[in-house]
């Protein structure tokens, strides 16, 4: 890219992106993010951007440093953040479709693997502290990309959809092509650090967290290891995950105080998740 060109990014980028944020907090601090709620029928649609759904690890970048959606800090390699801005980016650490468990190896490691960490992609879907509505949002942070100029940095791509029917038709496709869901983004919502429906997961299944609270001895073939899992929802919710885990897992389980996450079919009338089953650890879910 020529040195106009990005100058003429970077004036752009500084223009639509607004003030940056404070200096970062202290790595113990969750980072203030929009967190997304469930699409449900009947919803106009008309008024979202649609994008995939990455199954990596939500990850903030506030001015200085990568962190966690719990706060922690992320031990990146230095040239993987080498001149990144000082504005504020919300994203996904993705090492593609399917590869969760890659990107959760290599991003939990205190020090990290420059190998590992070249499959690693920095998936830029909004700019917190951008005082623009969301469709303003998307043009900064594609500028913002642009002029960054890395290619493993990227702008995850918006489009629209017009009916329930297309959304569903999308979401069959891409869980066949291998991807967790889809995500719409109310085009005119502020960034507001809540959960609502300005941000909506779209999957084929529901889903939630919750943090492991006790583990609960096995019997039968699982005699001497663990057998379920006692865990607490953010509600204080608590039951038993007992189906979804491998041998391995069984061995060596979650530890007491992780968040990990769940599937359920509906809730019973106390508010318990129906068929619930264990899906993964989820390290970026402690908020």
């Amino acid at each position: 890219m020529g040195l106009q060109r990005r100058k003429l990014l970077g004036g752009l980028v500084l223009a639509l992106a607004g003030a940056a944020l404070p200096p970062a907090a202290l790595a113990a601090d969750a980072p203030a993010l929009m967190l997304a709620g469930v699409y449900r029928p009947g919803i106009a649609l008309d008024a979202y951007w649609l994008s995939e759904k990455y199954d990596g690890l939500r990850a903030f970048w506030d001015g200085q440093r990568l962190r966690t959606r719990g706060g922690e800090i992320i031990a990146a390699p230095a040239w993987f953040t080498a001149g990144w801005p000082a504005e504020a980016m919300d994203g996904e650490l993705w090492a593609g479709r399917g590869q969760f468990e890659e990107t959760l190896s290599t991003v939990r490691q205190q020090t990290p693997d420059d190998k590992a960490w070249q499959r690693i992609r920095f998936m830029v879907f909004d700019l917190p502290a951008h005082p623009g509505l969301f469709t303003d949002r998307i043009t900064a942070y594609r500028a913002l990309v642009l002029w960054l100029n890395k290619p493993w940095v990227q702008a995850v791509p918006q489009e629209r959809v017009a009916s329930h029917g297309e959304l569903m038709e999308r979401l069959d496709r891409m869980v066949k092509d291998g991807g967790e869901g889809l995500m719409l983004h109310r085009g005119d919502a502020p960034y507001r650090a809540v959960r609502s429906d300005d941000l909506l997961k779209v999957k084929t299944h529901e889903d939630a967290e919750a943090r492991v609270i006790a583990h609960l001895p096995g019997q039968g073939r699982h005699a001497g290891r663990m057998g379920a899992l006692e865990v607490q929802t953010r509600d204080g919710v608590r039951f038993r995950l007992g189906t979804g885990f491998t041998d391995a897992q069984r061995e060596k389980p979650p530890a007491v105080g992780e968040w990990v996450t769940y599937r359920f079919r509906g809730l019973t009338a106390s508010g318990v998740p129906r068929f619930a089953s264990f899906v993964r650890v989820r390290p970026d879910a402690a908020r």
